[in-house]
């Protein structure tokens, strides 16, 4: 384990002086930003050196941060350390911005580690985790099999579809925002750093793309190699599951974040996922299958949502996943029900070998 390794797997609190928006593109969990510049003093700054070379940008820099402005980022940064003691700071690459920031903390009888290398190095070290990946074990099967429900009591599973913010399919989308490409990449890769000790990582089986944001590509390659514990579920159970998550749970969120307008949006967001897969399903399939779907909203009649799912599953997802699956026959360990995956898992620890 290298200092950067227990960093992270810590959550050690981290001071980011960049400005807003460098932290908005990427940071990491446990960083707060509480920038030395902001976006238009960084702006100004920028330009004067193009224009002036460093010493005048260096010179305009104090400037544009003295007196009481100066004065007031420094107690926001000596408020963060008193509450976190353990902190550490650093700006991009560990240059002036983060010496500075030091430097005037010191004055003021604050003394914290300033990270060597800044962003710019953590970052990196947080990519080549992909390239040192541990041995993977993939649980698979088709949707609403139970997959991520599975994983839920294992101590050494990763949940990419939790650290995304989406559930993997067209209907995925939840009301809060995913993260962006560089905070998902970050995220997991801590992820990875915190179960370093597990002789195996369990993931739920995805594509390339979790909603937006891909998974890192030497991530993807792994688990095209993993070993699989293949889900199987009738089509009642699984239209079932999707019910009670995709509607009854939703809903529920929809309800609580949009209040009277909660009808509308849900609606939206459903006709809308539906629409987005209308040249995949074929015309009269769409058109027959958002017919259901606007009536089971008209009436909140469960049963009339399990019928378009249930069609949805079987003449859309199941012919998709039966494709995929029949490339993947070779790597597959054991194939059973939820219950019975969750036994034989128990009592094979050794699968990864």
């Amino acid at each position: 384990m290298t200092d950067l390794d227990l960093l992270f797997q810590s959550d050690t609190p981290l001071i980011d002086v960049r400005a807003p928006v460098e932290f908005n593109k990427g940071a990491f969990p446990a960083a707060c930003n509480l920038p030395i510049i902001n976006d238009c003093e960084r702006e100004q700054v920028g330009t004067t050196y193009k224009e002036h070379g460093a010493d005048a940008a260096f010179a305009l820099g104090h400037e544009l941060v003295s007196g009481e402005l100066k004065a007031e980022r420094i107690r926001s940064w000596v408020s963060f350390v008193d509450a976190n003691p353990n902190v550490q700071l650093y700006c991009f690459r560990g240059g002036q911005r983060s010496k500075i920031a030091c430097e005037w903390l010191k004055a003021e009888g604050v003394d914290i580690p300033r990270i060597e290398g800044g962003y710019k190095k953590l970052r990196n070290h947080l990519l080549a985790v992909f390239d040192r990946l541990p041995p993977l074990v993939i649980v698979g099967g088709k949707t609403g099999t139970g997959k991520t429900v599975f994983l839920e009591p294992l101590q050494n599973a990763l949940d990419l579809e939790g650290i995304a913010n989406h559930r993997g399919s067209a209907f995925g989308g939840r009301i809060s925002p995913q993260p962006s490409q560089i905070d998902f990449e970050n995220r997991v890769a801590i992820q990875f750093l915190k179960l370093h000790h597990q002789p195996h990582i369990v993931l739920e089986d995805e594509g390339r793309l979790i909603g937006r944001v891909h998974v890192p590509l030497p991530l993807q390659e792994a688990m095209k190699k993993s070993p699989i514990v293949l889900i199987e579920e009738t089509v009642e159970t699984r239209t079932e599951n999707i019910y009670h998550e995709y509607i009854k749970e939703q809903w529920q969120e929809y309800r609580a974040s949009q209040g009277e307008a909660a009808n509308s949006v849900f609606s939206d967001y459903l006709l809308g996922a539906v629409d987005a897969i209308r040249k995949r399903l074929g015309g009269v399939a769409h058109s027959e299958i958002r017919t259901m779907m606007q009536d089971a909203l008209a009436t909140g009649d469960p049963e009339k949502h399990r019928a378009w799912i249930s069609r949805l599953l079987t003449e859309y997802y199941d012919p998709m996943y039966n494709y995929q699956l029949s490339h993947k026959i070779e790597r597959i360990r054991f194939r059973g029900t939820a219950a019975e995956a969750t036994q034989w898992y128990s009592e094979n620890q050794e699968i990864s070998a």
